[in-house]
């Protein structure tokens, strides 16, 4: 299971990551094509790099404790 949850958060986090980058090339070219309104806050390229962020660091965690996992107990 953790194999999947570390390839999963992997690649959402490159997806967001591309769309960070995409979204704010159209930010600096002056086309606003990412920014959605809700009813809540706005959504825009600094939310795809946020959840890029959480990605990673879902990934790094899980790679980590099952990387320390393996290693067994320790006497």
């Amino acid at each position: 299971m953790e194999k999947h949850i570390i390839t999963w958060s992997y690649w959402l986090g490159m997806v967001s990551v591309i769309l960070a980058i995409l979204g704010r090339g159209l930010d600096v070219l002056g086309s606003n094509a990412f920014n959605f309104l809700t009813k809540g806050n706005s959504v825009g390229y600094w939310t795809f790099r946020d959840g890029a962020i959480l990605f990673f660091l879902i990934a790094i965690a899980t790679a980590s404790y099952s990387w320390a996992d393996s290693q067994g107990p320790r006497s």
